[in-house]
């Protein structure tokens, strides 16, 4: 005679539960846990979804913009330290002395020009960011 098999072995399941062996990616399966995956690129779709409408409504600035921003940061940094030289050539050349006005002056005006740069960067990122 024949030994038959449990119940729970005839209709395929070993422990009872539904969605035995040999049906992957249900949920409540313990090996490996496929549905915790799907709910992962579930979550990472609609993270991606929510950067691409972020994106939309918040457009990267064209190059023209860009262009003119390196500008505008470029005469910044350079318009103080030619003042500061002219003026220090100046004094120099009044005050009979070679580079005693000119030098400190350029360094002068190389600190006012870059810390206006780094005001004016700041600036703007503030105002992108609002």
């Amino acid at each position: 005679m024949t030994a038959r098999p449990p119940a729970s072995q005839a209709n395929g399941k070993e422990d009872g539960k539904p969605g035995g062996p040999g049906k992957p990616g249900e949920r409540g399966e313990a090996a490996g846990k496929p549905a915790e995956s799907g709910d992962r690129v579930a979550q990472a779709a609609q993270r991606a979804a929510s950067r691409e409408r972020a994106a939309r409504a918040n457009p990267e600035p064209s190059l023209g913009a860009r262009l003119g921003q390196i500008g505008i940061l470029g005469w910044t940094i350079v318009l103080p330290i030619l003042l500061g030289l002219a003026l220090g050539r100046w004094l120099d050349r009044v005050a009979g002395t070679r580079v005693f006005f000119a030098a400190p002056l350029l360094m002068i005006g190389a600190g006012i020009g870059l810390w206006s740069a780094w005001r004016w960067m700041h600036r703007q990122q503030r105002r992108d960011r609002d």
